[in-house]
């Protein structure tokens, strides 16, 4: 039986990993999960003996295809429990992320399964980020980031890079939202921030703000 600890750790390698394929350093993983680098490597060497991973010491980790399954699944569950709340329950897009987080790891396949039903099988989460299928099959979403956009076309805002409370909270208080139209008016080369129109309003936004908003063109 696999612990809720193992879930965290492999979800942590998949999403630092770029979906668990690629090598993450014992360090990365320490530092996104707060733990101390002794600590992780003890995780790592069990995730290994039970063939959820790959990992070498001092080199560092990737997920086999077993610990890449598990990973959707706890990402599937959690992006749907996102959705419920914010549909069914009128939780905040800024709300959700950390009551999903407990919820991510309930292990009926049944209840996930009415669950995605119950929602009309959404296929993206209140962020924008894509659902899996059951069958962890993901629906590719063309989109680039705001600071990539050219000026004077019209794109729609489809997700978030950065799904903190505070950024989710600046975006609420400016009313960006998902489905958001917004055209680019200028770009400021000095800081790289970046004049953006949406209906009546106009704001400069910064670099960072730039960095984790996702647009696609319209």
């Amino acid at each position: 039986m696999i612990t809720l600890t193992e879930e965290n750790y492999i979800k942590a390698i998949y999403h630092l990993g770029k979906q668990g394929a690629e090598v993450v350093s014992t360090n990365a993983i320490s530092e996104s999960i707060q733990t101390k680098a002794s600590s992780v490597s003890d995780m790592l060497k069990k995730l290994s003996e039970k063939g959820y991973a790959n990992y070498v010491k001092y080199q560092g980790v990737n997920l086999t295809e077993k610990g890449q399954s598990i990973a959707i699944n706890i990402i599937r569950k959690h992006r749907l429990w996102e959705v419920f709340l914010v549909e069914k329950l009128n939780f905040t897009w800024d709300e959700v992320h950390e009551v999903a987080e407990h919820l991510e790891h309930i292990r009926s396949e049944k209840l996930i399964d009415e669950l995605d039903a119950f929602l009309e099988y959404p296929n993206h989460d209140p962020h924008g980020d894509p659902i899996p299928d059951k069958h962890g099959n993901f629906k590719h979403i063309e989109k680039i980031m705001l600071s990539q956009a050219i000026i004077g076309k019209t794109y729609k805002c489809v997700g978030v890079d950065d799904t903190s409370s505070a950024f989710l909270k600046y975006l609420d208080s400016n009313k960006i939202a998902l489905g958001t139209k917004i055209v680019v008016v200028q770009k400021e080369p000095y800081d790289n921030s970046v004049k953006i129109k949406f209906g009546e309003h106009e704001l400069m936004v910064s670099q960072n703000v730039a960095k984790n908003l996702f647009l696609k063109e319209v």
